[in-house]
Formats: C-alpha cells, structure tokens, sequence
C-alpha cells in the first residue's frame, strides 16, 4: 500500500475510481468509505475525456490496510465503477490548487508577493487591504506555502483536495 508524503504507508491513501457519470455513485462510494470507518480526506470529481466516464479521486486515512482493499473490491462490485485503484506514490503524480485571501497592506504586499513568486504562485486579485492568490502543485508544496503565510492574516482559505494520475495509464473499457 503506498501512501503520500512523508505519513506511514496506510496512513493516507489515493484512490482513483473510474466510474459511469449518473446520479448518486458518489453519495454512494462516499457512504462505502464511511461505513467502514475510512476518513474521506479530500474528494475531487471531474468528467473525463471518454463521453460519460467521471474520474473520481479519493484521499482516505485509516489503519487497515486489509479492509481498505475490501472497500476498492467492494467498489468495483458497483454496477457504475469501471475501475478502482490505489495511485502509487512511487510512480503518480499529485496536484492541487490553492485560492488564498490574505488581508495585506502596502508593506506586508512586498513580503507576500515574495513568497509567492518563491512558490510560483499568482496574484489574481489585489484591494488595498487583501490579495488573492493561487497556487498549484504537490500537497507538500500547498503545506509549505501555507505555513509560510501563516504569520499573515488570512481570510479565506479554498483548497480542491488532490487529484492524480499514474505516470503510465490504466487503460478504461468503454
């Protein structure tokens, strides 16, 4: 079981779904994690490039291991699933976006746009008192950027949850 960053293997897993785009699947796979005592971290879901086909991205945190693979057996089980896998974090890619609102006045705008040039991140919108900002990359790179700005006072905070893929495909019959 592979798991990301730096937690232990189980701790935080990332589960791809393949799954048919119709009503209720989510609801559905998100009460099969539930009940299994599986901590849905973050979820993300987007239509993909096969008509009808939704990519779901799952992040769970729980202790075992053997009843996770249970889970993803059980989700393929369900008649919209065309596939569940577990991302390996050896060889996946992991991604996120950030939207931040940080109050700033003129001066603390020079330290943030610092910060956030260092980060590769955009300032998308600027007042006299706050600037938004977005930024994408690594979960790791979103934690460290957070940390960075924590000394600011931040208003709002909207993160996505992670999305990934393998670096070599998994191919989806249609």
């Amino acid at each position: 079981m592979n798991g990301i960053g730096n937690k232990k293997a189980v701790d935080r897993t990332v589960v791809c779904l393949m799954v048919v785009n119709q009503p209720n699947v989510l609801a559905r796979i998100a009460s099969l994690i539930g009940r299994r005592s599986f901590n849905i971290s973050t979820i993300t879901a987007s239509e993909t490039n096969i008509p009808g086909i939704t990519k779901i991205t799952v992040v769970v945190s729980g202790d075992d291991e053997n009843i996770l693979y249970q889970i993803i057996a059980q989700m393929e089980k369900l008649e919209p699933v065309k596939s569940a896998y577990v991302l390996d974090v050896n060889t996946s890619v992991y991604r996120e976006l950030l939207l931040i609102k940080i109050a700033a006045n003129k001066r603390e705008r020079t330290e943030l746009r610092e910060i956030v040039e260092i980060y590769r991140g955009k300032i998308i919108g600027l007042t006299n008192d706050n600037m938004i900002v977005e930024l994408t990359g690594s979960p790791k790179k979103i934690d460290g950027f957070m940390k960075m700005v924590r000394e600011f006072d931040i208003i709002e905070v909207s993160r996505t949850g992670i999305t990934g893929m393998e670096r070599e495909s998994n191919v989806v019959d249609q």
